[in-house]
């Protein structure tokens, strides 16, 4: 058992409180790592608000981190002590029908399927003053340690530099896999994104590799601009700065409007 310090949500609409947690070592095909970085998606304030379904408190946050093995359970192979390596919030088993199915990329066992409070066995490995402390999305990187199915892991390169790959665990990959492999933007294509944060920004870089002509970054904070076109955006504009719609802003701006639209912000305002 491992004692170290942990973020831990004790209730809805509670602060989070720094506190010294026990974690148990791996289990059966279970790895524990040493987490270096997180990053904090917004996600994690919405769990401290008690707005994300099926969460169950007391609760260790974070799904965005990454970290070097600290010890492994029996049957793992995959990793070994001292790989580095990011946890995934969203695995793949790789056995389960819609893992098996190249039309699917959600697993069967993930968060999307059943709660992911405790791990598979349904038991948690940290305890808090006696308390039992639930997982979220099976890898709580808010924590020093944490322990985590060997699904969960995925090994990177020795030289990846952890404070900024952890947020290929949820930000970078959201927004650049949005722009990749869900909307599939075409070579020569107009976007709009909205919303340049993290995942907005990362939505701009897929768009840029994908070879869009043309990206239009939108945000109502002007500050954001000079990063998005370095990263690939071709116009900003401020909905503030007009009496008019954006949507019609952008229909003048392109002649008969964007190919590809993403709201980056989460507001229902601007999906209407």
């Amino acid at each position: 058992v491992i004692t170290c310090r942990a973020a831990v949500a004790w209730a809805p609409g509670k602060p989070l409180s720094v506190e010294e947690v026990e974690v148990a070592p791996p289990k059966a095909r279970e790895v524990r790592i040493k987490i270096v970085a997180t990053g904090i998606c917004h996600s994690d304030e919405h769990i401290l608000k008690g707005s994300v379904a099926n969460v169950e408190f007391p609760v260790i946050p974070g799904h965005e981190g990454a970290g070097i093995v600290e010890s492994i359970g029996e049957g793992v192979t995959s990793v070994k002590p001292g790989d580095k390596v990011i946890p995934l919030c969203i695995p793949e088993c790789g056995e389960c029908s819609f893992c098996l199915n190249p039309e699917s990329n959600f697993c069967q066992k993930s968060h999307i399927s059943e709660p992911q409070n405790l791990l598979p066995d349904k038991t948690s490995r940290f305890t808090c003053k006696g308390k039992q402390i639930h997982h979220f999305l099976w890898i709580s990187t808010f924590a020093e340690y944490t322990v985590v199915p060997e699904y969960a892991v995925a090994k990177i390169d020795a030289a990846a530099p952890l404070d900024k790959v952890c947020l290929f665990g949820c930000g970078f990959s959201t927004g650049y896999g949005a722009a990749i492999n869900t909307a599939k933007v075409k070579p020569g294509s107009t976007c709009a994104v909205f919303g340049l944060g993290g995942v907005g920004l990362s939505v701009v870089m897929g768009c840029k590799a994908a070879g869009a002509s043309r990206i239009i970054a939108v945000d109502i904070n002007k500050d954001k601009f000079a990063k998005a076109k370095e990263l690939g955006a071709t116009d900003c504009i401020n909905p503030q700065d007009f009496k008019k719609p954006i949507q019609e802003v952008l229909t003048e701006m392109t002649g008969h409007g964007v190919d590809y639209s993403f709201e980056v912000i989460g507001q229902a305002d601007t999906m209407v």
